[in-house]
């Protein structure tokens, strides 16, 4: 049969119409004239494929979802009855990909279609609930095998997550340089850091040091500060904001003397650490104070061949540090050390200020040579020019 571009049009109409009538024989028919006619795009093999559905055809609706992701692969109608399809027959993890694709494609989306975003949701929840259903399956298995989570390998536990989907991966993203073949470790173990029991151990005299400063708030800027000289590309939420203040002891290399002068106990604590040393930029040690209410957005640090150290001082409730995937909440003189290369955030919800000594130390991995090879590297970087270094707060 001969169709000119009316009819083909008039077929299309009337099976789409007929599907939302909820006539799915009579849009088959209507739609099948269109495939034949070679008119057919997505719309027309998504509709035909839920009118096969409608019908109970499995077959002729997987061939129609077949011809719609060929025709555009990112099609989240096709992607989710596809995996719909997949999760019926048992293929839950071919179904997880499926779905996985869709929620990512959605969530880049400025806005969904009401009834397309419930679509969007529901495989959402199908997908968190098929990667239980395998993450409870690879456990039995695994204990069966003799796994056991309490006793064995942390890191081989967070692989399991990570397969499943229960955590996201994160990596070093340094935003100035990057030292490679360094392990991807979020929070380090304190077995690395023998010299931190010392530091904590001076806690009750640096917090002392601390109150008097809180007082008066002389020497406290704001920790995220805007560089006349150089247009800002991030639009920081903390921008010259004193809600996120910082009281530096040592910052950019430099010893902040009048601000060292009244800790001095701080100051010796401070020797005691491995501190990066590099002129003009590290080390930096200062009180990080965030005001109530207040959230650190999600952002990454400079160089991956230092690592931050804190030491909680004032610690009220709800108040945490993500990196990566793990949280933690500080606990008054308890230090931690992590990467800030990835990706990290932190919060006060409380109704009381929060405050942290910070400070910067080299990674353990890294050999004398190879520390005094990336200090004379930025040494060499810094003499080119007379713009200063970046700022390497994170």
């Amino acid at each position: 049969m001969d169709l000119n571009d009316a009819d083909t049009r008039a077929l299309r109409q009337a099976g789409l119409f007929a599907l939302q009538s909820g006539d799915p024989a009579t849009a088959r028919s209507r739609l099948e004239g269109a495939v034949a006619a070679g008119q057919a795009d997505v719309v027309v093999w998504v509709a035909l494929a839920m009118a096969c559905r409608a019908l109970d055809d499995q077959q002729a609706m997987l061939a129609a979802l077949d011809h719609a992701l060929d025709t555009d692969p990112y099609n989240l109608h096709a992607l989710i009855m596809k995996g719909d399809y997949l999760a019926s027959t048992g293929a839950g993890r071919a179904a997880v990909q499926l779905y996985d694709v869709a929620v990512t494609l959605a969530s880049r989306a400025k806005e969904l279609p009401p009834g397309l975003a419930d679509v969007v949701r529901r495989a959402g929840s199908e997908r968190d609930r098929i990667n239980a259903d395998i993450e409870a399956h690879i456990l039995r298995r695994l204990e069966e095998a003799g796994y056991d989570e309490a006793s064995s390998s942390r890191r081989f536990t967070q692989s399991i997550e990570l397969l499943t989907g229960r955590r996201q991966r994160y990596v070093q993203e340094p935003r100035a340089y990057y030292f490679p073949e360094l392990p991807q470790i979020q929070f380090f173990s304190r077995e690395w850091f023998p010299w931190l029991e010392e530091i904590e151990a001076a806690t009750d005299d640096i917090a002392a040091e601390l109150s008097p400063l809180l007082g008066d708030e002389r020497g406290f800027v704001p920790y995220v500060q805007r560089d006349p000289a150089v247009p800002a590309l991030d639009r920081h939420s903390l921008l010259d904001s004193r809600d996120w203040s910082a009281f530096f002891l040592w910052r950019d290399g430099a010893l902040v003397r009048e601000n060292a002068e009244r800790c001095p106990c701080t100051i010796a604590a401070l020797e005691r650490a491995p501190l990066a040393r590099i002129p003009g930029r590290a080390p930096m040690a200062l009180f990080s104070v965030l005001r109530p209410g207040t959230r650190i957005e999600p952002h990454t640090g400079f160089i991956n061949t230092r690592l931050i150290c804190h030491l909680p001082l004032l610690v009220p409730p709800d108040c945490g540090l993500r990196v990566g995937n793990e949280v933690r909440h500080w606990e008054r003189g308890k230090a931690l050390v992590f990467d800030d290369t990835i990706e990290h955030e932190a919060w006060n919800s409380s109704d009381r200020t929060r405050v942290v000594l910070i400070f910067d130390i080299w990674r353990p991995e890294l050999s004398g040579e190879e520390r005094a090879l990336v200090t004379s590297l930025m040494e060499a970087v810094d003499s080119y020019g007379e713009s200063p270094p970046p700022r390497w707060e994170g």
